[in-house]
């Protein structure tokens, strides 16, 4: 028996009913409809944001996903959800202006940012420069960045361990995670804000950066 027995030509089982991609029975407006039913219905069952090449899966080979995340976002325009492109991928999010009504009738209190302003900063930190160690990040502040801190961002699910750094002693550096680009709204860290503008104002100083930190200028 051939290793392709049981199964048909497209890697089915047999007798399971092979999922129509390409809908090519309907007229051509109900096959759209149908498409975008079935994207905005993976992306609604999801808890995580779906990337593209999932979202692919089921829809037709000639099909614009694009075209499609297009066509359901006009359509949810006036309603109090969207779908937003964050951490590579699409979710449905409820909008900014509703959220004081869902606080409200789930009792939540309003949190905030749980991160102290010095957090945040070395946080935004690892996100310019990653990969990056603890103690490059301690040249740069100055001062001792603690394993307590790391160790809160970590479980955030802001950081991660990242490569072996190839100084002496091969210490942990530290990148961001998917979790932080969807918590913070970022598709790619190419959506980080400008860094020139975050010098502007005040907030982060490239040439003192660049100045503690052997080897950021090549990460630059």
């Amino acid at each position: 028996m051939s290793a392709q027995s049981g199964k048909n030509g497209k890697g089915e089982k047999a007798g399971a009913p092979l999922f129509d991609r390409e809908l090519e029975h309907l007229p051509q407006a109900l096959r759209w409809r149908e498409w975008m039913a079935r994207v905005e219905a993976v992306i609604f069952a999801a808890p995580e944001p779906v990337s593209r090449e999932t979202l692919t899966q089921v829809i037709g080979r000639d099909c614009s996903l694009d075209l499609i995340i297009e066509d359901i976002s006009a359509e949810l325009a006036d309603r109090p959800y969207e779908l937003v492109r964050v951490a590579g991928g699409w979710q449905h999010r409820t909008r900014p202006a509703v959220a004081d009504a869902i606080r409200s009738a789930f009792g939540i209190e309003e949190q905030g940012e749980s991160l102290s302003e010095a957090e945040a900063l070395v946080l935004m930190t690892i996100g310019y420069f990653q990969p990056i160690t603890r103690s490059e990040l301690s040249s740069f502040f100055a001062r001792e960045i603690s394993r307590d801190l790391i160790g809160k961002l970590r479980r955030a699910g802001f950081i991660a361990s990242g490569p072996r750094s190839p100084q002496p002693g091969a210490p942990y550096t530290y990148v961001t995670t998917p979790g932080f680009l969807a918590h913070f709204g970022f598709e790619t860290l190419r959506d980080l804000p400008d860094f020139e503008k975050l010098e502007d104002a005040g907030l982060l100083n490239k040439e003192k950066l660049l100045g503690d930190i052997p080897g950021a200028m090549e990460r630059w």
